[in-house]
């Protein structure tokens, strides 16, 4: 007698569609319009540069503001519906990453930090960002109290950074970017320093201090 063929292994099983997608939970999604906020800005700043319109530096900036909304409110969403996914917090800091380190850092450029020095400080601002974050990933668990909340951060938040892109919006609105540039350039030998720069330098700084601690409210 031939058997009966066996059920196939699990393995084998024909996975579902999007599977990945179904396990985001509502808090996700707020979490990607974050993300996308923040590529918004870099496009826009781009695109900026690429037209020579500077209308495009104002979307920029106002994506901004858009993306610090979505990145607060993805945090009350989870405690209020006591629902999140195990993709949460590795998508909010890769959101973050792009909205409050790459897109200050892509503003910055658009208005005219673009010396040799002026893109050192900012690739230093960047990595500053991608490390604090990825200490509070790691560190998170012995900063909490009992409820598992974070009292304190250590380093000042990355979304701090926009403070930075309220400086350049003030800038780009009185016309002083470009060669017109708060404080003018640095010529030091064959390279240049906008001192608007040392801003990016500062913060990241702050980001990656073990000595600032930040009530977390």
């Amino acid at each position: 007698m031939t058997p009966e063929p066996s059920s196939p292994p699990a393995a084998r099983r024909q996975r579902r569609h999007f599977s990945m997608i179904r396990t985001f939970v509502l808090a996700d999604f707020v979490t990607l319009g974050n993300g996308f906020s923040g590529a918004g800005a870099i496009l826009a700043a781009m695109q900026a540069l690429a037209t020579g319109n500077m209308r495009w530096l104002w979307v920029a900036f106002c994506l901004m503001p858009v993306a610090l909304v979505m990145d607060v409110a993805d945090g009350r969403i989870a405690r209020w519906r006591f629902r999140k996914s195990p993709l949460g917090a590795d998508l909010d800091s890769l959101a973050d990453v792009i909205s409050f380190g790459m897109a200050p850092a892509a503003l910055a450029f658009a208005v005219g930090l673009r010396g040799n020095l002026d893109v050192a400080a900012l690739l230093y601002f960047v990595a500053c960002g991608i490390s604090r974050l990825a200490r509070f990933n790691v560190t998170s668990a012995e900063l909490s109290d009992g409820t598992g909340k974070v009292k304190y951060f250590e380093g000042t938040p990355i979304p701090t950074s926009l403070l930075l892109v309220m400086v350049l919006a003030v800038a780009t609105w009185q016309g002083r970017i470009g060669d017109a540039l708060w404080g003018g350039v640095w010529n030091l030998g064959p390279l240049q320093l906008h001192p608007l720069a040392l801003l990016y330098v500062a913060s990241g700084s702050a980001m990656i201090s073990k000595t600032l601690r930040i009530p977390k409210f």
